[in-house]
């Protein structure tokens, strides 16, 4: 094991060259980042969690009720028991051939069918009180967050002039404030990590997994190699936008339509602003370029650059789904006018379609067509699940 861990913490890996463990021990004249403080995020975590549960019940229930937001969730299935152990014991989502097979021995037709196994899946999907509940906890962790470094990095050099992220690198005393900024984000991702196995599911649950891993690896890398200066860069830099996701998503649960259009170009704008255009240009030149000039690369620097880019690479995906989405917005706005949030399937949206006609229809007929709807009402609503937490 001491053989291990002495590869794993080789310091021609981690450190510059000429750099070594024992000259960033803590002295009484500076403190510098250790790998050891690490484990303090994972009771913060717990207490996190907690404290979420806490501010859910308390706080953001209670709001939600005033708001007249109401814990039904969506249109229950009929009961059958054959159906049922089919959904069970089987398969979710049946093939052809099943429901053909199923058609024959209830004497449904197979749309009917269809329509069961769409409303069963739904049926195990959060209400909008849960919805709104998760959302408002996120928007108030962001908020936050984000006021907290911007109001930290105002008064730091960095800020204004990037070069100061590698001046004097890596003999960077560590401040109270940037520790603390620090332990709160690697504390949420870890809560996260393990909470969005009982969270709300998106289509995207496998990007956003490998978001919070990255997240997580990028934060305690970059706190262990001290390279904290620019970790509070990109934190601050990809809170922004998830305020204003998560402020959408609430005005929608709560039906307040002209306010969740305005809050989803704003989140639009800028997600795509910060996370397109100022993370490469600031964030990534500095980390590339800058770093380059000032220390000089070595392997730690490679792999840190590495994870930035799978981090751009992501905030591109999520960016072409919310381009894509806006585009299909305008398309389909009235009069030429683009109204963010009136469509008829967001791209990941967590409650399947399904029109209030078709559901309406009792089993055994065949339904009419399905009609369009424009996301304002049904179970085939515009529901805003977004991209983030870098989350974002």
């Amino acid at each position: 094991m001491a053989g291990i861990l002495a590869w794993f913490w080789n310091e021609r890996f981690w450190l510059p060259h000429n750099v070594t463990w024992a000259d960033l021990k803590n002295t009484e004249e500076a403190t510098f980042p250790q790998a050891e403080d690490l484990y303090l995020a994972f009771p913060l975590a717990f207490c996190m969690f907690m404290g979420r549960l806490i501010f859910e019940r308390f706080i953001a229930k209670p709001c939600a009720i005033a708001l007249n937001i109401q814990a039904n969730g969506p249109q229950i299935a009929q009961p059958n028991a054959i159906l049922e152990k089919v959904f069970t014991a089987i398969t979710k989502h049946p093939d052809e051939k099943r429901l053909e097979g199923l058609s024959k021995q209830l004497d449904w037709d197979v749309r009917s069918i269809q329509r069961w196994f769409r409303q069963r899946r739904n049926q195990e999907k959060p209400s909008t009180l849960t919805k709104f509940c998760e959302s408002m906890w996120r928007f108030a962790f962001f908020l936050y967050m984000f006021t907290y470094g911007v109001r930290f990095l105002k008064k730091t050099p960095w800020l204004w002039n990037t070069k100061h992220c590698w001046y004097n690198y890596p003999y960077q005393p560590l401040t109270a404030d940037l520790h603390f900024y620090y332990m709160m984000e690697v504390s949420y991702y870890w809560s996260v990590m393990f909470s969005q196995f009982t969270d709300i599911r998106r289509k995207d649950f496998g990007v956003m997994c490998l978001h919070h891993l990255v997240a997580l690896v990028l934060i305690s890398f970059s706190y262990v190699t001290n390279m904290a200066r620019v970790g509070t860069l990109i934190l601050c830099l990809h809170d922004a936008s998830d305020i204003f996701l998560e402020a959408a998503k609430m005005a929608i649960y709560a039906k307040f339509q002209r306010m969740s259009d305005l809050l989803f170009t704003m989140f639009a704008i800028i997600f795509i602003t910060f996370r397109i255009g100022i993370f490469p240009v600031w964030v990534l030149n500095t980390t590339l370029f800058e770093s380059w000039e000032i220390v000089g690369p070595y392997p730690s620097w490679w792999v840190f650059n590495l994870l930035l880019f799978l981090i751009e690479g992501m905030n591109c995906f999520w960016s072409y789904l919310i381009i894509k989405m806006a585009c299909r917005c305008f398309s389909k706005g009235k009069a030429g006018k683009w109204n963010p949030l009136h469509v008829s399937k967001d791209e990941r949206s967590d409650i399947e379609s399904s029109s209030d006609e078709e559901d309406s229809e009792p089993p055994g007929k065949n339904p009419h067509a399905a009609t369009t709807t424009n996301g304002t009402s049904g179970t085939n609503g515009y529901l805003l699940t977004g991209p983030c937490t870098v989350d974002d």
